[in-house]
Parts: structure tokens; C-alpha cells; sequence
């Protein structure tokens, strides 16, 4: 009765409660399970440990990381009372708020070990010769040299691959302390063909007509004014030059307002379609990127090309923007 009693102490915690059910989906380190929970790094490891010396939650060390997952009774087919309950208590939640924010963050860390160019060490990821960097470094041979501006560039890490296949980029951040993690990162990698500079998305550091793709990855939903930061973009591009847009597909997440600083949840394709067609763009294309089932957060993929002058004709305009000619029916 003592072990039952001190078992049920350790789950009056809701903080405890939490981490059993997000450990119930998968396996987690540390810093997964902080990112997910919203928790101090020091707190997350001390409820970690009571779990564990309860038998709740065990250790898995692989390739220098550290996972926690259940306990084998509790993952298992023959599952005990225990958590037949839990399990019961975890349905009932699910559509609460806090529930389903733990669900948006969990499943943004499962689309990170996905997508990551890093496989975050777990050999289920590690397939030898494939990886989405190779994938994206061998698109930049087919491409000419550009100059290339990475506008809210954060700590760099799309930055420098663009580096690996254009002439020059130029990353642009207003956060000093980003800006100078960013520098190291290319020191540390030994890219030259980039230089930082600080900026808003509102009046970017850059002269007129200056480079020939202006990327906005997951930025343009920071903006206090989208539309100017669109416009801000475009001024940059020469004639021909092409904006490329990866940003969240409109979504009901409104914690990541505090926690992030999102100034809009996301864009519909119709929005993202009209800012850069209001930008004065041509030939605007817009795409899903990768998508997946109980995931809130789906990234949209924008594009369009900047005009030196309005087009006279059909044949003026870039390919993919051309109109259809009617075919005449004989």
C-alpha cells in the first residue's frame, strides 16, 4: 500500500501527468521534451527522475544522446490498471487547450527530426548517402551564381547552404545576438561569400535592384505589416529576380503568439497570392510543402518574378506566368 500510495503522490504533479502523456506518444530527450512542455531545462530533468525512480520512465542511450521512454508494462499489450486509467484520463483531455498545445509542439519536434539536415542522432533517421542537405546542394548545380538576400535570416542555417550554390548572400536579422551566432556558424564552416547585416523586414539594409533572389523563410508572419515587408523585398530584386516565400499555412496555434512572437497565425494561399501579386510580382506559383496527419503546422511555399517594365505581350512575361493561347477549332 505504500508503494501505491507514494506512486499516486508522484502523479497528484498535472507537470508529471504531462510528460507521461507526451512519453506515451514516443521517446524524447531532454530538450525535445523542454521544447514541447515549455519548462526550464533543470525542471523538466528533476520530474524525469522521480518518474524514473518510480519505474515509470527508463533511459535509452544511443549515439551520444539520451531518450526517455516508458517503461516496458506501460508501452506494452499487457498494460496494468494503472494505466488503463491514465490512459482513460488522457482521452477524456485531448481537446483541451494545454493538451492540444503539447500536441502542436510535440508534432513540430517529430516533423524537426524528419526534415532536420541533422538526424539528431537517432538511427532510424540515418539512411547512409540520403539526406535532405545532400538533396538541397545538389539543386544548387543546376542554378546560375546569384547574389541571394536571406531576409530574417535568424541564426543562419539556411544562410549558409544558400551559400554553397550562389555567387553571395547577404543575411539579414534584427537581433545582434542571432546575427552573432550566425557569424560563428560560418566561421566555424568556413563560409566567406557571406555578409550579416542587421535590419527590419520593414527597411531592409539594402540598396535597390541590388540581388537576384530574396528569400523569406518563415519571417514574413513576424511582420507587424506583411505587406510591407513584401514591398521591402521587392525593391531589393533586379529585373527577373525572383522572391521565394516559405511561411505557415493559416493555423489556430495562438500560443506561439507569446512564445514566439508570431505577429499573424500563418496565411491562407489566397493571402499569400495577393501580397505578392500586390508586390507587383508576375508568374506567382503557390505550393504546399510537406504535410502531415495531426499536424497544426503546414508550410506554404510562395514565389514570384519582379518585371523590369509591364509587359507589351504574352511572350514578355515569364514562362510559367504566360496565358494559355486559345487553341482555333478547325
Amino acid at each position: 500500500m505504500a508503494h501505491v500510495a507514494s506512486i499516486f503522490k508522484l502523479l497528484a504533479d498535472p507537470m508529471r501527468l504531462r510528460l507521461l502523456r507526451v512519453l506515451r506518444q514516443d521517446r524524447f530527450n531532454v530538450s525535445e521534451l523542454t521544447a514541447i512542455l515549455g519548462l526550464a531545462q533543470s525542471g523538466v530533468s528533476r520530474h524525469l527522475g522521480l518518474l524514473k525512480e518510480a519505474a515509470l520512465v527508463v533511459e535509452q542511450r544511443e549515439a551520444g544522446f539520451v531518450y526517455y521512454r516508458l517503461a516496458e508494462d506501460a508501452s506494452g499489450d499487457s498494460r496494468s490498471p494503472l494505466w488503463e486509467l491514465l490512459d482513460l484520463q488522457f482521452a477524456s483531455t485531448r481537446d483541451g487547450r494545454a493538451v492540444r498545445e503539447d500536441n502542436a509542439r510535440l508534432q513540430e519536434i517529430l516533423r524537426h527530426r524528419k526534415e532536420s539536415f541533422d538526424t539528431q542522432g537517432d538511427p532510424r533517421q540515418l539512411v547512409p548517402g540520403r539526406s535532405w542537405a545532400a538533396w538541397a546542394r545538389a539543386l544548387g548545380h543546376l542554378l546560375p551564381p546569384l547574389d541571394v538576400a536571406d531576409i530574417g535570416c535568424g541564426e543562419g542555417y539556411l544562410t549558409l547552404e544558400a551559400a554553397r550554390w550562389a555567387r553571395t548572400v547577404t543575411g539579414i536579422d534584427r537581433s545582434d545576438d542571432v546575427l552573432e551566432r550566425a557569424k560563428s556558424l560560418a566561421a566555424r564552416r568556413d563560409i566567406r561569400n557571406v555578409e550579416w547585416k542587421k535590419g527590419d523586414l520593414a527597411r531592409l539594409p539594402l540598396r535597390d535592384a541590388s540581388v537576384d533572389v530574396a528569400l523569406l523563410s518563415q519571417a514574413l508572419h513576424h511582420a507587424s505589416d506583411p505587406e510591407r515587408a513584401i514591398g521591402e523585398a521587392v525593391r531589393i530584386l533586379r529585373p527577373g529576380g525572383r522572391l521565394l516565400v516559405l511561411d505557415l499555412k493559416q493555423h489556430e496555434q495562438a500560443w506561439v503568439r507569446a512564445r514566439y512572437g508570431h505577429q499573424r497565425l500563418g496565411f491562407s494561399q489566397s493571402e499569400l497570392e495577393a501580397l505578392l501579386q500586390g508586390g507587383g510580382l508576375v508568374g506567382v506559383r503557390i505550393t504546399t510543402g510537406s504535410r502531415k496527419a495531426g499536424d497544426p503546422f503546414t508550410v506554404l511555399i510562395a514565389s514570384g518574378v519582379k518585371l523590369d517594365q509591364l509587359p507589351t505581350s504574352n511572350s514578355q512575361l515569364p514562362r510559367e506566368a504566360r496565358v494559355p493561347r486559345a487553341r482555333t477549332q478547325r
